[in-house]
């Protein structure tokens, strides 16, 4: 996905495997079988399709960001409020919020690239994503490391919401049943 935006892929690559490697380091294998392990005894079918979900509220933002192709961080954010899964988590104050940047901010080239993946980035791609002439993320969630760092880089960072985002992509996969 960072390719996309023009991060080398061999810079994409080292930066992810070193993220990569320390979730992996921070999970206990155990907790991926718990949930299998449940549907077994109790003869349930399970299926797992939260990465599939990710993809696809991360395609329905890109198409519906390239199309309204927003100029100012006021009208991306405009744009994320009309979607009714994040209209709905405004009305708890889980709607999308301005991390990095401001609303008179120029948007310039806009990735969702944080929307689908797993976890955050590295901290350290930040400079190299703006570096390929992005100028604002739409992500789920960011730590404070990586908050300063895109801060750092110059980077709009809009974070549409985890819950809110995680609904839009289970909501799409059950509008084609």
């Amino acid at each position: 996905v960072l390719n996309q935006d023009g991060v080398p892929i061999n810079i994409a690559e080292g930066l992810m495997k070193e993220r990569i490697e320390e979730v992996a380091r921070g999970v206990n294998r155990l907790n991926h079988q718990r949930t299998v392990d449940t549907a077994k005894i109790l003869g349930f079918n399970l299926i797992c399709l939260h990465t599939a979900c990710d993809n696809l509220a991360a395609k329905f933002l890109k198409e519906k960001i390239d199309k309204e192709n927003p100029e100012r961080i006021e009208d991306l954010m405009s744009l994320l409020k009309e979607i009714p899964e994040y209209k709905e988590a405004l009305k708890s104050g889980a709607g999308p919020k301005i991390f990095v940047g401001s609303e008179e901010n120029r948007c310039g080239k806009i990735s969702v690239a944080e929307i689908t993946g797993g976890t955050e980035p590295s901290p350290k791609i930040y400079e190299k994503i703006a570096q390929a002439g992005v100028g604002t993320i739409v992500g789920m969630h960011m730590g404070e490391e990586s908050r300063k760092e895109a801060e750092t880089s110059n980077l709009n960072i809009i974070i549409a919401g985890h819950m809110s985002s995680d609904s839009l992509g289970v909501n799409l996969f059950l509008d084609e049943l």
